[in-house]
């Protein structure tokens, strides 16, 4: 079985290689913009698709894998910050409030698409100014959807969480083991 990561997630790398699967990553731009008519688990599943189906006649003998992560509260969107004043607005409207964190996952092999989303919850504690110039001083709000990883420094700002940590972290992996099951039942 020969797997293509089509992300240039080191999240998703390490959460990968820590289900044993041996695999190659091939990161493509694609626009990861979002529809505003669509829910915010079509968007993050249709980007998932985008980035799975990218260039999917030159890998077809491949397993695929695109996958996109946002955080939304109140249906708004947070992706990735742009910069110190987008990572503070989107720490002080999540602080001490319920969020979800979806991820979008695709999964190409040859002719199958198999596209789905997993939700999980995550509530902050109440933040203060104080925190969150700390966390951003520390440079990880960057690159994370919500300006904050829950693998790192940003669980000092987690109350609790819902649901799959892989998932909240960039990968459901449990989701993805099901779809590789069901693919090597089809092959076997």
């Amino acid at each position: 079985m020969k797997v293509l990561l089509k992300s240039s997630s080191p999240r998703r790398v390490e959460l990968l290689k820590a289900m044993n699967i041996d695999f190659i990553q091939k990161p493509f731009d694609i626009d990861e913009s979002m529809d505003n008519n669509l829910t915010p688990e079509e968007n993050v599943t249709d980007v998932a698709y985008r980035k799975a189906n990218v260039n999917k006649e030159l890998y077809n003998d491949y397993i695929q894998i695109g996958c996109d992560t946002i955080v939304t509260l109140n249906g708004i969107i947070y992706g990735k910050p742009h910069d110190e004043a987008d990572a503070r607005f989107m720490l002080k409207s999540l602080s001490g409030k319920t969020h979800k964190v979806i991820s979008g996952l695709c999964v190409i092999y040859k002719d199958k698409v198999y596209k789905t989303f997993v939700s999980s919850n995550v509530k902050f504690k109440d933040l203060s100014d104080l925190d969150i110039d700390n966390y951003i001083k520390t440079g990880e709000c960057y690159g994370k959807a919500g300006a904050y990883a829950i693998q790192g420094i940003g669980k000092c700002l987690i109350e609790k969480y819902e649901g799959s940590l892989n998932n909240i972290i960039g990968l459901p992996t449990e989701k993805l083991e099901e779809i590789l099951g069901e693919i090597n039942g089809v092959e076997d």
